[in-house]
């Protein structure tokens, strides 16, 4: 009987017969996630294609292929003899071993467009979902195409898996998966790694153009693994771990999930009337605001709805704040408040003095400290420890991160020629650096977990290919790359307080119920979380990098859906400062608006997950005071560290205790008091720098010479000519004032 005439009704565990290149596309009796597709018993170990004439296998010598055929049946193609019939089986019973069959079948493929058939052929094989089960839950993350995934146990403990898609070709790479996974035990399904299927891309799926359909592979995967985790915690009665705390929003509105979202989303919308007071204090007293993205959430919401009144209010990354400060000066504003740590108003007090703004004031938002970790780690003598074993081995280029004070700075370069970077532009820094300057030795500081990040990361880039590694940087190839390993050294001893939160019990439940998500981290986070972003990264799933790439990242995914016109709803693990919410819910709700609701367009929803306890939040002293009176008093919880309270150092609440002291009540008291009132507000002030580096330079010069070369490089990618020439005669470091 000619196979491409057999009914079939088996369980699509059989539907490729233990061989994925077989028959047409069989005819469920029933459809749906409980469908079985069986074939006879009699047919159930193989089914030769009928075609003729034939070739041998290019995996089988022995077995046959057709000639002229536009599918090449290489997989184990031919009937088990009669004198073994479980032959078959006994070699392709683990998927492992049929994961082995279908890199031979495809590596025998030359051409790809004979993959494209080979794949179009499995999609035809594919049975069809029933479109009950192709709801938004089913839906699988991250994929172009829209892939719709349902996972579940039999009474024999074996994996049932159902996938569809509106892409053929995706069908295809689903079909492969499904042959691979359906039928076998959990705990094949979850030993299961992305990168065991990289074999298959290296024969030529992952060309230019094709990534997507690359990524649904692992995507697919993934989810499959994450519902396997599900449905076999619910077979053994585990109790479902506690979600993380999130923010859903769409067109209509915000939904917070947990009371630490609650918290949050308390100040999304502020009382109108605190909005328009800080609004005319601004305008009347020509008073512009930079504020960093960490910043306490109720300050946000009215920064954030008083933008739409006056243009002088800028929430970024703390490199953006000191330009913001510079353009706002130039736009006639006669004083700054920044709404940081204390490092950002030095910045911006220095870079407004070299921009030629002496007269505009800089004001700080407390009248004590508001220190930083990481600034706090490279003013330690550890670090100049460090930077002066970096000062007898030469050549050497000091990276010092932005998030550093500006006296750290001026030291630094005087001891090592130094360059500021960012948290988006370090990887680009550093391998620049080597490029330029041979035999150079680099020295990284003060954040480890950054340091350890990148050396992570360019060992990860030592195993790729050249044309991989110039799509990164193009001066480098994998020679370079290993070349430059024992060169790059990293601060040991300097963590930000709050991204060390992201430790292995926060990345651990990450894993269990969010690695299908979208994954987002800053550069700074630990090894585990990054390490989890980056394999989401290589999925199209993940972003690493500075606090504008993530929301940058977010955007763009959501424009993505958008432009889709399906209904969708992406999940988001924010994987930095909880502070960032409300620019992130701002971005968001302004793309979801922006459809045009007559138009029917679809319905788009994004939730932003905390990846902190529902408990993590610090209660105010009238809480603590008047404990049960809480409620009748109506005093708020404040999201936040004070003294650690609700937070732990594998997953806390991710939020910066130095941030929280830049309140709405400081920044309206330091704007009712300017201009006439100036000297109550002295401790406020950000004063310059009037005292001398130890070769007797002015401070605030030296300090803002790697900010300038850092400035220069992202202008031009190439490192200045004045920093090569100290990096390669460091005796005169430091001696020069001009810049580039």
């Amino acid at each position: 009987m000619d196979a491409a005439n057999l009914a079939m009704k088996s369980s699509s565990s059989s539907f490729f017969s233990k061989t994925p290149c077989l028959f047409s596309s069989p005819k469920p009796i029933s459809r749906g996630p409980s469908s079985v597709y069986t074939l006879p018993s009699t047919f159930r170990p193989l089914v030769k294609c009928i075609q003729a004439p034939f070739l041998p296998s290019p995996l089988n010598p022995d077995s046959k292929k057709p000639l002229n055929s536009p599918f090449t049946c290489s997989a184990v193609t031919s009937f088990p003899s009669q004198s073994h019939p479980n032959a078959h089986s006994d070699a392709a019973s683990s998927s492992s071993a049929k994961l082995k069959l279908l890199i031979s079948e495809f590596q025998s493929l030359v051409e790809p467009i004979d993959r494209v058939k080979r794949l179009m052929h499995y999609a035809s094989l594919l049975p069809s979902m029933d479109g009950s089960v192709k709801t938004t839950e089913n839906r699988v993350p991250g994929c172009t195409a829209q892939v719709w995934l349902h996972v579940s146990l039999d009474e024999e403990g074996k994996m049932r898996v159902l996938v569809d898609s509106d892409s053929e070709l995706t069908k295809g790479f689903c079909a492969c998966l499904v042959w691979l996974l359906d039928g076998a035990v959990p705990d094949e399904v979850l030993a299961l790694k992305t990168e065991d299927l990289n074999a298959l891309n290296a024969v030529g799926l992952n060309r230019k153009g094709s990534a997507s359909r690359v990524n649904t592979w692992h995507n697919v995967l993934v989810s499959m693994q994450k519902r396997t985790r599900a449905v076999v915690a619910e077979r053994d009665g585990k109790p479902r771990s506690e979600l993380f705390p999130s923010l859903v929003v769409t067109a209509d509105g915000i939904q917070p999930k947990g009371s630490y979202a609650e918290a949050q989303a308390r100040f999304l919308f502020p009382d109108e009337s605190r909005v328009q007071e800080l609004v005319n204090a601004l305008k009347e007293k020509k008073i512009g605001v930079v504020a960093h993205f960490y910043m306490d959430p109720e300050v946000q919401g009215v920064l954030t709805a008083a933008q739409k009144f006056w243009p002088h209010i800028h929430i970024s990354d703390s490199l953006v704040m000191a330009d913001s400060a510079v353009n706002m000066a130039k736009s006639g504003c006669q004083f700054i408040t920044v709404l940081g740590v204390d490092f950002m108003s030095e910045n911006v007090r220095a870079i407004l003095d070299q921009a030629g703004f002496p007269e505009v004031g800089v004001y700080r938002m407390s009248d004590e400290h508001i220190g930083c970790s990481l600034a706090e780690a490279a003013s330690s003598p550890s670090y100049m420890d460090y930077l002066t074993t970096a000062s007898v081995s030469s050549p050497s280029l000091h990276v010092v991160y932005i998030n550093t004070s500006l006296e750290t700075k001026a030291y630094s370069h005087e001891l090592v020629p130094t360059i500021t970077c960012t948290s988006s532009n370090v990887v680009q820094t550093i391998l620049q650096a080597f490029a330029e300057v041979p035999d150079l030795k680099v020295w990284y500081g003060p954040d480890t977990y950054m340091g350890s990040n990148i050396m992570e990361l360019f060992s990860q880039m030592s195993v790729m290919t050249d044309e991989e590694i110039s799509e990164i940087h193009p001066l480098h190839n994998r020679m370079s790359i290993k070349s430059l390993l024992p060169r790059l050294h990293y601060f040991q001893d300097g963590t930000c307080i709050v991204h060390h939160l992201f430790g292995h019990e926060v990345v651990g439940k990450i894993n269990e119920m969010y690695s299908d998500a979208f994954l987002t981290a800053h550069f700074e986070v630990p090894g585990e979380m990054f390490s989890l972003a980056m394999e989401a990264k290589k999925r199209g799933m993940g972003v690493v990098g500075s606090t504008q790439n993530i929301l940058d990242f977010i955007k763009q995914r959501v424009q993505e859906a958008l432009d889709r016109n399906v209904d969708d709803h992406l999940q988001f693990v924010l994987g930095t400062e909880s502070g960032m919410i409300t620019s992130i819910v701002a971005t968001v709700r302004k793309l979801l608006c922006s459809a045009d609701p007559s138009s029917g367009g679809a319905k788009v929803s994004v939730e932003i997950v905390f990846p902190v306890s529902s408990e993590s939040v610090t209660r105010t002293s009238l809480d603590q005071t008047f404990g049960e009176m809480r409620d009748s008093l109506k005093v708020n919880v404040i999201p936040g560290v004070a003294s650690g309270e609700g937070c732990s150092l594998h997953g806390g609440c991710a939020s910066c205790p130095y941030m929280k002291m830049n309140s709405l009540s400081s920044l309206l008291r330091v704007c009712h008091s300017l201009p006439h009132n100036k000297a109550e507000l002295s401790a406020y002030e950000a004063g310059r720098f009037s005292l001398l580096t130890p070769k007797g330079k002015q401070i605030a010069d030296i300090g803002c010479e790697p900010i300038l070369h850092m400035r220069h490089f992202q202008a031009t990618k190439r490192l200045p000519e004045q920093l090569i020439n100290q990096i390669l005669q460091p005796c005169d470091n430091g001696q020069s004032s001009s810049h580039n």
